[in-house]
């Protein structure tokens, strides 16, 4: 189980890379995933309203229980600690496809913060 840290600094890395990332790789994909669950296509704005479930963790949003988002495909680092040095702090030797799924504003709610 992740400490409460390490997830909220995973939700924070989702965002960091949802919302800076030039390619528009998945667009397509997104506009005709999301058009054929209804959502108008005037409504459908990447990098503004539709992000991965950890990227909505760290906007203060949680997707609803039962919710289908779009497959996306995207390219994750791969690191080797043998390769950590003073020229590659990282570790980083390359970067792997990885699918994962994004979702709509209008699949989400806001996270309520229970006081006791």
């Amino acid at each position: 189980m992740r400490s409460s840290a390490a997830a909220t600094a995973l939700a924070h890395d989702a965002l960091t890379r949802a919302t800076h990332s030039p390619s528009m790789m998945n667009y397509r994909s997104i506009f005709e995933g999301f058009v054929a669950k209804g959502i108008s296509l005037d409504e459908i704005r990447p990098r503004e309203n539709v992000f991965t479930y950890h990227a909505w963790l760290a906007l203060g949003r949680q997707v609803r229980k039962g919710e289908h988002g779009v497959q996306v495909l995207t390219w994750v680092p791969m690191t080797r600690k043998a390769d950590i040095s003073p020229e590659n702090p990282s570790g980083t030797i390359g970067r792997r496809p990885k699918s994962t799924t994004v979702f709509h504003a209008t699949q989400t709610d806001p996270i309520v913060e229970v006081t006791s």
